[in-house]
């Protein structure tokens, strides 16, 4: 670490700090940077993401509806790879003016449909079809509750605690200790509401399991940032029990791997358009 001490100047100018490919993939504008048009595939729902926890809320979803045997709900996922600057295309943008993943675009009706933000494509989806969110009532509110809990807590743990314990150049000790003391606390509001429900709002599975598992639950399963002893998740044995349950059902061993370019050849697919894409990777992992 270097000994001399940041001085922030009168007026912030974009300046990258390193070489650090993550640091240096914003701006301070917004828009496209480049023109090129979404490729789009045969089926109602075109899917626009890349495998990271917020891009897997949704092909979780999407899973656990061609589950229930709804073919409706029949989709392309089209791989955006961040690292490339593909969320700044000029398709990409005209669907989510924010240029992040995911991105939506419902062609199930009379018009297309834009949709960003995980949260509200979760809602979407949800209510399009009637599953994972109750109608109204006391329980509807409960899983919005957690649902937005979700969408609040969740850059604490990546672009806060993730980034300065996995990404950034060099460790510094107030970030990650900030971080780790927010991330431990989530664990505990989590672990407390768990100790007396099987899932997140109580004995439903909902949208708000879907939203939080990917962050959370992969966390608790040491499969994020490499921090499963840091974090002392075991300690958690609620979150654990909860992370374990939703990491056997079959749609989210199959929503997981969507858009996924890292890992084993079992645990990643760029993009999938077909059921038969996800089988034939699930179908790479060696029998236990």
């Amino acid at each position: 670490m270097s000994d001399k001490q940041y001085v922030p100047p009168k007026i912030w100018k974009n300046e990258p700090s390193s070489g650090n490919q993550w640091a240096n993939i914003n701006r301070p504008e917004a828009g496209a940077r480049f023109e090129r048009v979404l490729p789009v595939g045969e089926h109602p729902f075109q899917l626009y993401s890349l495998g990271t926890p917020n891009g897997q809320k949704v092909t979780i979803l999407f899973e656990e509806l061609l589950a229930l045997g709804i073919n409706d709900a029949e989709y392309d996922a089209h791989l955006i790879n961040i690292g490339d600057s593909d969320q700044f295309s000029s398709g990409f943008v005209a669907v989510n003016p924010n240029s992040k993943i995911p991105a939506l675009v419902d062609r199930s009706g009379d018009a297309p449909v834009n949709v960003f933000e995980s949260a509200s494509i979760l809602v979407h989806l949800a209510e399009k079809f009637g599953q994972f969110l109750p109608a109204s009532g006391p329980a509807r509110t409960q899983t919005f509750n957690w649902l937005f809990w979700a969408q609040g807590s969740a850059p604490f743990l990546g672009g806060g605690f993730g980034h300065f314990y996995a990404y950034a150049d060099e460790k510094q000790e107030y970030p990650i200790n900030r971080f780790a003391m927010e991330v431990k606390r989530q664990l505990d509001v989590l672990d407390k509401q768990l100790a007396h429900h099987t899932y997140i709002t109580g004995e439903d599975y909902t949208i708000a399991d879907m939203a939080i598992w990917p962050w959370y639950g992969n966390l608790v399963l040491g499969k994020a940032y490499d921090a499963a002893e840091f974090l002392q998740v075991h300690t958690y044995k609620h979150v654990v029990r909860w992370a374990k349950q939703l990491e056997a059902r079959e749609a989210v061993q199959r929503g997981r791997i969507v858009n996924r370019v890292m890992g084993e050849p079992w645990e990643k697919l760029a993009e999938r358009h077909s059921a038969a894409d996800i089988d034939q990777v699930l179908a790479l992992k060696p029998a236990d």
